[in-house]
């Protein structure tokens, strides 16, 4: 009868990746988290200007800071878009 190799013991939870290239800062009471274009896999409607942003475009996320997480608030702009509505 062929032996069964044994078990490994179960990984713990590792870390989220790293962003690759991005970054996450706060700013005036917004989270905002860059998105890189190979990290953009969907679609999105950018509420700074209402165009879509299509896949692989780079962008940013922002979400209110006292939101963990921004699971409800989180919105994706153009980069250009967020920066004209912050001035």
């Amino acid at each position: 009868m062929p032996r069964r190799p044994p078990r490994r013991p179960a990984r713990p939870a590792a870390d989220p990746p790293p962003l690759r290239g991005g970054w996450v800062r706060e700013e005036d009471g917004w989270v905002v988290r860059s998105i890189s274009g190979t990290a953009a896999t969907k679609s999105y409607r950018c509420p700074g200007c209402d165009q879509e942003i299509p896949p692989a475009t780079p962008h940013v996320v922002a979400w209110p800071a006292d939101e963990p997480e921004g699971t409800v608030e989180r919105r994706h702009w153009h980069t250009r878009c967020w920066q004209r509505a912050k001035r």
